[in-house]
């Protein structure tokens, strides 16, 4: 448990390495983009992370990395695929981002920082903390800029292939309509302002138990 903690807080993977800033901007035009985009870096973290700590003895130095990077884009293709075939529309939503996971710094570094020098279960409950680290931020970035941007809350459109109906749910009782949040420069700033509030919340009680 602490080590899964430690990935969300001490090590979050956007606010304190600032790794996966891509698509922590690119695919948080609305919630469902978000969480959804947050659980395949879930699966894709932790399947590949099992596995390079079941293998690490058999890969030789010389070609770890490479091998890592096939294992991983073995898992991001499998998702890609599933997407694609029963979730197009969300396939389109995700776009390029989706089999970009596979150079996604996060992946590759947990399985050569982590996995390669774990065990089983001290790598998988890595590759949990960090997903989720890394899940939350992507998601209150996105919650952040679509009630802003839109006075909405998407948690099913595109997964409506699947489930059968659309659930978007409307916040305030007046639109703030702050368009600026649908754009590019809009997910800078939603970024910017939450990594000062866990900086002010969670850092500062860091600094003062080192001091």
């Amino acid at each position: 448990m602490k080590k899964i903690i430690n990935g969300i807080i001490q090590e979050n993977p956007v606010f304190i390495l600032l790794l996966g800033l891509c698509p922590a901007l690119a695919v948080t035009h609305t919630f469902e983009s978000a969480y959804i985009m947050g659980f395949c870096v879930i699966f894709v973290l932790l399947f590949s992370n099992i596995t390079v700590a079941i293998i690490k003895k058999l890969v030789p130095e010389n070609v770890k990395i490479p091998v890592f990077i096939i294992i991983i884009a073995t898992f991001v293709t499998t998702i890609d695929i599933l997407i694609k075939t029963y979730i197009p529309d969300l396939h389109m939503t995700l776009g390029i981002y989706l089999p970009l996971i596979t150079v996604n710094c996060i992946i590759l570094g947990r399985a050569i920082a982590v996995a390669s020098k774990e065990k089983v279960m001290n790598s998988a409950q890595d590759a949990i903390g960090i997903g989720l680290g890394f899940t939350l931020v992507i998601s209150a970035v996105a919650l952040m800029r679509e009630v802003l941007a839109h006075n909405t809350i998407t948690l099913m459109n595109d997964l409506s292939n699947i489930t059968g109906y659309e659930w978007i749910i409307t916040v305030l009782p007046v639109n703030l309509d702050l368009n600026v949040f649908a754009t590019p420069a809009g997910a800078f700033l939603a970024l910017g302002f939450l990594l000062a509030i866990f900086n002010k919340v969670f850092m500062k009680g860091e600094l003062n138990e080192s001091n």
